[in-house]
């Protein structure tokens, strides 16, 4: 059972590492993005 769980946890990490990275990486842009729009209207 402990090996199993580690399997799962394993594949749930290396899962979520890519998501995690793109979902912070398209956070960083639009939010930069946003700053840069406000900032050229004025």
């Amino acid at each position: 059972m402990s090996t199993l769980e580690n399997v799962i946890w394993h594949v749930l990490g290396y899962g979520a590492m890519p998501v995690i990275i793109l979902g912070g990486f398209s956070v960083v842009a639009l939010a930069s993005i946003w700053i840069l729009s406000k900032t050229s209207d004025k």
